[in-house]
């Protein structure tokens, strides 16, 4: 068996019914409440999850009654006639399982947690944007899917809360993709990530618009992590206003008993020579961003992930040329905006350096290849 990340997205709905009432279903099976403190394990595969399947490249399976909330998921990928090779994404393009390539008669299981929420992705859009309950799409070179099971995950599943910008969203539609959407691909069931990003969003505007951070507060807990990656957007905001503004955001999500980590924005692909000049490094007429982001994270005694360090030293080390596939360059001419190879690679160095901090149960992390 081999795995690799497949750079491939799509999209797809069918309209199929499943009956939840008080934590069962009628018709296909149960989806049990586990009111335990944690996982019991993953949910086992039910032949009947799979009837609401339908097509081969993609195959999407669609729940389209399952109630906003967090769910397990078990998968088992592969066939037992034919080679398959296959990733798992959820509801709106999220990376669940990277792509695994597997042997006629092998099949390989992968377990996760999905965030159902309405909007299904972009949280500055209208509610009823994406598709009702939840979407499983079974993507990549030969998918194919032996075995679904899903149950209600928890109550106090852990959630990592992703709070950002256009590059951090799950974007609906590709080539646009966000590093959060990949992000979950590092996890196993028992951590749920709630994406709770929106393009065009700032440290003014997500304090300011109430579907921004007022509606992710009552959602965070103790042992929650929230991931604040907001810069891109704040041209004309003043050093001091910044700081005032990442300051209030990390007092409210300590009152919450969650733990508040600051991520310095990704870098534009933006080069004088063989070096990003201070567009590329988010510098702006007011302030110098990353840099005051960091000094937030000092002064408050907040984890922080140098996103900007990273990126920049990824991007320059590459150079112009070899770094244009990170963005969509070659698409667009757009020098912000990831790949669904960059936002891969993005999601790779946060997710090693939120690994490193030690807030998230290391049972609950991919064991890396």
């Amino acid at each position: 068996m081999r795995t690799g990340r497949s750079v491939r997205a799509t999209v797809g709905a069918v309209a199929l019914a499943l009956a939840l009432v008080a934590g069962t279903t009628t018709g296909v099976g149960a989806l049990p409440r586990d009111t335990a403190g944690g996982p019991r394990g993953a949910p086992r595969p039910d032949p009947a999850l799979l009837e609401h399947c339908a097509g081969t490249d993609p195959v999407v399976c669609t729940y389209p009654d399952l109630a906003p909330g967090h769910y397990d998921v078990t998968v088992r990928l592969g066939d037992r006639r034919a080679a398959a090779g296959t990733e798992v994404q959820a509801e709106a393009r999220r990376l669940m399982a990277d792509e695994v390539e597997t042997s006629a008669g092998e099949l390989v299981r992968r377990t996760f947690t999905v965030n159902v929420r309405d909007p299904e992705s972009q949280q500055n859009q209208p509610p009823g944007e994406g598709t009702p309950g939840l979407t499983l799409t079974f993507a990549g070179a030969a998918p194919a899917v032996a075995g679904i099971g899903i149950r209600r995950a928890p109550e106090r599943t852990p959630r990592i809360a992703l709070l950002g910008d256009s590059t951090v969203t799950d974007q609906g539609s590709a080539p646009y993709t966000g590093w959060g959407q990949r992000l979950p691909a590092h996890l196993r069931h028992g951590v749920s990530v709630v994406n709770h990003s929106g393009s065009g969003e700032s440290t003014v505007s997500v304090l300011a618009e109430p579907e921004m951070f007022d509606a992710l507060v009552p959602q965070l807990r103790s042992g929650d992590v929230a991931l604040v990656q907001l810069a891109h957007n704040d041209k004309t905001t003043t050093a001091a206003q910044y700081r005032a503004n990442l300051t209030e955001i990390v007092e409210r999500v300590r009152a919450t008993g969650a733990t508040p980590v600051l991520v310095t924005p990704i870098v534009r692909h933006r080069f004088d020579g063989d070096r990003l000049n201070p567009t590329g490094l988010i510098v702006t007429a007011e302030a110098d961003l990353p840099a005051e982001m960091r000094g937030v994270a000092a002064g408050l005694d907040v984890p922080l992930i140098d996103l900007t360090a990273m990126s920049q030293h990824l991007v320059e080390g590459l150079g112009p040329v070899d770094s244009e596939p990170i963005y969509l360059n070659r698409v667009n001419g757009d020098r912000t905006h990831t790949s669904e190879y960059g936002a891969t690679v993005y999601a790779g160095l946060v997710a090693d350096a939120l690994r490193s901090l030690r807030l998230v149960p290391e049972r609950v992390w991919v064991p890396a290849d």
